[in-house]
């Protein structure tokens, strides 16, 4: 902890460090394809994407904060279009009471010349890139220590640097982009495991707060070590609401506040209903879905298990049909629902004939633990009841 008391530039001892708020915020990855979607669906989360800018300067105004600190994954690729980093810049130009810092991130490191050469020639007068590992004035008595990404996966601890730094008896506060030691599944988190961060760098370089980006979940690490996750939702994994933070230091040494804060526009719901034999599956489904008023702006993935009567599948996949129009994007997958039958089930698809006997000869294929059988016994079930 040397580096807080070296009486050096950017920040002098004599100088009284006065509080600093912040908003803290990572992993925007402008311009991601969102390949898998409609092209309509595309382009609304790119859009999201877009103008989660503009949330994050509201976020930052009502809050106080006077920068947004950005820590990496900026842009989701090291060569985007060029309209995605004008479209950027007019956007973070529009927020001029505020100033942007702009830090490499795994997907949008040092090595992205393109991007980083672009905008040190064209960004706006709000704006600051983090581009090396050496103290940055935030504002008298405040200093940044970022740790921008060389390569994809550095391979090693980029935040080292942080504990010899001479910022003089101000607020220290670091960024950073990559994993942590203490968190065992990076992809369930949604991070990319590109580096591998000490947990307690807070405490070894004297910071006050430490930032992080990369994992896409919002993740308490300690009082003053957080990763702030993304403005804007891009998975069905089971995050805290999509934000930022906004972060309070009221002097060197002093436990920051740290507040969470929503941004996110575009939500991506799961819904996972485990069924049982006597159950309503339709009335399941009504009383887990979101209300009329959020379903526009809802992508929605909707998994059954357990076990119901063919009948009760055939209506649950009626169901969903009957309000996937209601949703930005929805989609099912019943594979899991155990599907049991009986002779009153086989009736229903027919009572005799080539279809009947072909529907028993399913059943007792499903029966003996065949699941495209009991696919097929399901689907066959619901085109009878279409029919009649």
């Amino acid at each position: 902890m040397e580096g807080r008391t070296d009486a050096t530039d950017p920040s002098d001892a004599g100088i009284d460090p006065a509080m600093i708020r912040v908003l803290h915020s990572s992993d925007l990855h402008l311009g991601k394809p969102f390949g898998g979607f409609p092209e309509e669906v595309r382009h609304r989360l790119r859009q999201a994407r877009q103008d989660s800018i503009a949330r994050l300067g509201e976020a930052a105004r009502a809050g106080g904060a006077s920068h947004v600190l950005l820590a990496g994954d900026i842009f989701d690729t090291m060569t985007p279009q060029r309209a995605t980093l004008r479209q950027a810049m007019n956007a973070i130009a529009g927020q001029d009471d505020l100033t942007w810092v702009l830090m490499p991130g795994n997907h949008d490191h040092l090595g992205a010349v393109e991007i980083w050469g672009t905008l040190a020639r064209e960004r706006p007068a709000n704006v600051a890139l983090a581009l090396e590992p050496a103290p940055v004035e935030l504002a008298p008595g405040a200093v940044l220590l970022p740790a921008p990404c060389t390569t994809k996966t550095p391979g090693r601890d980029l935040t080292e640097w942080m504990d010899a730094a001479p910022t003089g008896e101000a607020i220290r506060i670091g960024l950073a982009h990559g994993s942590i030691r203490d968190f065992r599944s990076v992809e369930e988190m949604g991070g990319e495991g590109g580096a591998v961060i000490a947990p307690d760098r807070a405490r070894r370089a004297g910071l006050d707060y430490l930032g992080f980006g990369d994992w896409h979940g919002r993740i308490e690490v300690t009082a003053n070590t957080w990763y702030s996750g993304a403005p804007e939702p891009d998975s069905f994994k089971p995050h805290r609401p999509a934000g930022a933070l906004l972060v309070t230091i009221a002097a060197p040494g002093a436990t920051p506040e740290v507040r969470e804060v929503e941004t996110g526009q575009i939500a991506w719901t799961r819904l996972v209903l485990d069924l049982l034999e006597a159950e309503d599956a339709p009335s399941r489904l009504a009383g887990a879905l979101p209300p009329l008023g959020q379903r526009e702006r809802t992508l929605l993935d909707i998994r059954a298990a357990g076990r119901v009567r063919l009948a009760a599948q055939a209506a649950l996949a009626h169901a969903i049909a009957d309000v996937a129009p209601d949703f930005l994007w929805a989609d099912s997958d019943l594979s899991a629902l155990a599907v049991s039958h009986d002779t009153t089930d086989l009736a229903g698809i027919d009572e005799r004939g080539a279809v009947r006997d072909a529907a028993e000869a399913l059943a007792a294929a499903a029966d003996a633990g065949d699941a495209t059988a009991a696919a097929a016994l399901s689907r066959l079930y619901t085109y009878a009841m279409d029919v009649k």
